[in-house]
């Protein structure tokens, strides 16, 4: 998020739920089984649960997931796991309180911390840590978040820096590559051996400590990028589709949902949206775009 000048968008310009369960019905039938739901941060929307209660009901959905900056997650977790939600992606990019109002721009890691226990408490199987990894920054936050994750047995997901940051400062200098990251975890933790990889779509490389419990996992588009097996479609808050989170050009769904478009109508514009992806991001060529808005606009 930046610092200031956060300007929200009129109710009026957001998705009903009914439009985005209308949606995931539509690509649902198309064969997409897995929901992620981002933001911004999603536990600002109000009544949540109750959009986690109509999605958990649609036919061919099998899982659904939420990311959130786990600052309002001790008051929402228990609704959210009531009304179906399954997984939770916790951004955690350190535990000192000066390296987490550096990144996130906001005091309250007590509250995140608080968060993550109390959906621990409720029931939450599948609880990932989230740590954005930028050089000069949180090198001191790698090992402590390491011995953090596997004492509470969560995993922990370390991600390269983007450039999607909102003051749009990104410079490749900037990026703390999972392998260093790796590295630094061995020296100080013990050896990892890479885990079985079954779902060849999913961003991470993971890896599981080779003596006792614990995984930890590398999302690196900068320095290692999968573009050839993404498999990610995107829906902005106000009904943007994006077919890549870098890319530059947007399909409005809303427009056609809005203005009487049928079923159809959706399932064509998202299946064009599709066919233009293209192969790579770009980031390390010449010729790369940066995407005019940034990470807390578009949803990771």
């Amino acid at each position: 998020m930046p610092e200031s000048n956060v300007q929200f968008l009129p109710r009026a310009e957001l998705l009903t739920f009914e439009e985005l369960t209308r949606f995931v019905s539509v690509v649902a039938n198309c064969g997409v089984n897995k929901l992620r739901l981002t933001g911004g941060e999603p536990l600002v929307r109000s009544n949540l649960s109750e959009l986690v209660g109509r999605l958990a009901k649609i036919d061919g959905i099998q899982d659904i997931a939420l990311t959130t900056n786990g600052l309002l997650l001790a008051d929402y977790a228990q609704p959210l796991f009531d009304a179906g939600l399954q997984r939770l992606n916790v951004s955690l990019d350190g535990l000192s309180e000066a390296t987490f109002q550096k990144i996130s721009r906001r005091s309250g890691l007590d509250k995140v911390l608080s968060g993550i226990d109390k959906a621990i408490e409720i029931g939450f199987q599948k609880i990932r840590l989230n740590a954005v990894s930028i050089a000069g920054i949180t090198e001191p936050e790698i090992i402590p978040l390491a011995r953090f994750a596997r004492a509470k047995k969560l995993e922990l997901r370390f991600i390269e820096f983007m450039p999607l940051d909102a003051d749009k400062s990104w410079a490749s200098d900037q990026v703390l590559s999972g392998e260093k990251i790796k590295s630094m975890i061995e020296s100080e933790i013990g050896r990892l051996a890479p885990a079985d990889r079954i779902d060849k779509s999913q961003p991470s490389m993971d890896f599981d400590f080779v003596e006792g419990d614990g995984r930890i996992g590398f999302i690196n588009p900068v320095s290692q990028p999968f573009c050839s097996d993404c498999n990610r479609i995107r829906i902005t808050a106000e009904g943007k589709f994006r077919n890549c989170l870098f890319s530059t050009s947007e399909w409005d769904l809303r427009k056609i949902i809005r203005e009487g478009g049928t079923d159809a109508d959706i399932e064509a514009a998202v299946r064009d949206s599709i066919g233009q992806k293209k192969a790579r991001h770009g980031i390390d060529s010449d010729t790369f775009v940066r995407p005019e808005k940034a990470m807390f606009q578009i949803g990771g």
